[in-house]
């Protein structure tokens, strides 16, 4: 395992870090899917101690993921190894089966204090608002909430879980006051619109973290149109046939890439992220020791041209595919 640093703080994380959403399990908010199905928490125990095992040193997790079982899992496994590295978010909430949003300095306060007894800990190590938009970091009491929180020992940094296909509004607020220390950002081989922003906020000195590099496994090549998810799988909205098949074709000139540096697709969707230095670490959802094995080996550099390939293709062809995406929500 290779190990960054994390924007100008003093984190040193592990390039692959845990996305700890999927072992939340298969929460619902009324009618609504937010989790992955059901888990078998001993399998979830088992891949998170597999992680330590290679080296992850960065688990990502949030309140809202499986309304606070992904949290108790990582308190239980790892809340007492200091070594590692606790991220987690607040905001979103579920509130008399719906789903809403709460930045006030009140509940995040309330909040921080749940998810420090969940995770066993004393302190959290990067905590984020979770996809805050900017109407809220103007009002300025989530700003405060994670300020006063940072002076009371409570978390060492803090930042902004960016939403999906516009975060230029919230990082670039943020940065033009100088709060935070980093962002969480979407970033893959057909979502590249926070490119721009990677490069000007590294610059700057933000840690980031790449979510969903393999678009809830979209990218993995596992998927055919045929695949099925249930009832209490986020997935069963989102990856429907049309977007399977459509990703498949508008990748093919990307796939013809594994052969030439001998890799699966998972291998080459990462390699693809880690071959630009302003990312700190990406967050692989991780549900089983095997993908552990699958998602910390065989990772390389890309040439600087298959860099060029695909950020060509990300502004012509992956276009109408994410606009697909983001119709399916």
């Amino acid at each position: 395992m290779q190990y960054r640093k994390f924007g100008n703080t003093d984190l040193r994380v592990s390039e692959i870090g845990f996305g700890a959403w999927a072992i939340g399990g298969g929460a619902m908010i009324g009618s609504t899917a937010i989790g992955w199905g059901d888990v078998d928490d001993r399998v979830s125990e088992a891949a998170i101690l597999a992680s330590v095992e290679a080296g992850i040193n960065f688990f990502d997790t949030a309140d809202i993921y499986g309304l606070g079982h992904s949290e108790e899992l990582l308190g239980r496994t790892i809340g007492q190894m200091k070594e590692i590295l606790i991220a987690s978010k607040v905001g979103n909430v579920s509130r008399n089966e719906q789903f809403t949003v709460d930045y006030s300095a009140e509940y995040i306060t309330t909040a921080c204090d749940q998810s420090l007894k969940r995770l066993k800990r004393d302190r959290i190590d990067f905590y984020q608002l979770h996809t805050a938009r900017l109407t809220h970091l103007q009002q300025g009491d989530c700003i405060d909430a994670m300020l006063q929180l940072q002076q009371a020992g409570k978390i060492r940094f803090w930042g902004l879980s960016l939403n999906t296909f516009d975060p230029f509004p919230e990082a670039g607020y943020l940065m033009e006051h100088e709060f935070g220390n980093g962002f969480q950002l979407v970033l893959n081989l057909i979502n590249q619109h926070s490119l721009p922003l990677l490069k000007v906020a590294g610059e700057k000195g933000y840690g980031i973290i790449a979510r969903m590099p393999l678009q809830f496994g979209l990218l993995t090549g596992k998927f055919d149109g045929g695949a099925s998810f249930p009832e209490n799988d986020h997935r069963r909205k989102r990856l429907v046939p049309s977007i399977v098949e459509a990703c498949a074709q508008a990748l093919a000139p990307v796939w013809q890439l594994c052969e030439k540096y001998n890799c699966s697709k998972t291998q080459l969707a990462l390699s693809y992220l880690l071959s630009y230095p302003e990312v700190s670490v990406i967050i692989p959802g991780i549900r089983t020791p095997e993908q552990v094995q699958g998602n910390t080996t065989g990772l390389f550099q890309l040439d600087v041209q298959d860099l060029k390939l695909i950020e060509s293709l990300g502004s012509s062809t992956f276009v109408s595919l994410m606009e697909q995406i983001q119709k399916q929500g």
